[in-house]
């Protein structure tokens, strides 16, 4: 089973176990909690319904905090004399998901809607 989540701004598809860098998130405890926007389960059903993913939840542990790499900014202008210098690094955070929990009615609707797929195109 895995999951596609929104952090940070950006998505990234994980497995329980994955251990993955997110952007900085300031928490209270060692753990997070992340509402998938895209489920697909062992038989590779996917579920995308909003109701049943707002039953949905993924869980991650925080490993701890990192800096990515420096971005060197360097603006000039020719023959002006003009030379900026300025410099970036990125803060994540790296997590390790830890589970993947899907309500038990939404595996029902999913196989409802694939059966009757099947049965209109025959």
């Amino acid at each position: 089973m895995y999951a596609i989540i929104r952090a940070g701004g950006k998505q990234a598809k994980v497995h329980s176990g994955d251990v993955i860098d997110i952007e900085r998130v300031k928490t209270d405890g060692d753990k997070l909690t992340f509402e998938p926007l895209l489920v697909v389960d062992d038989d590779g059903n996917a579920v995308s319904d909003r109701t049943a993913l707002a039953k949905a939840s993924g869980t991650a542990k925080v490993l701890g905090e990192s800096a990515g790499d420096k971005i060197d900014i360097f603006k000039y202008k020719n023959k002006t004399g003009y030379r900026r210098r300025q410099g970036h690094r990125q803060k994540y955070t790296r997590i390790e998901i830890t589970g993947i929990k899907l309500p038990a009615g939404a595996k029902k609707k999913v196989a409802a809607k694939t059966e009757a797929a099947a049965s209109e195109e025959e």
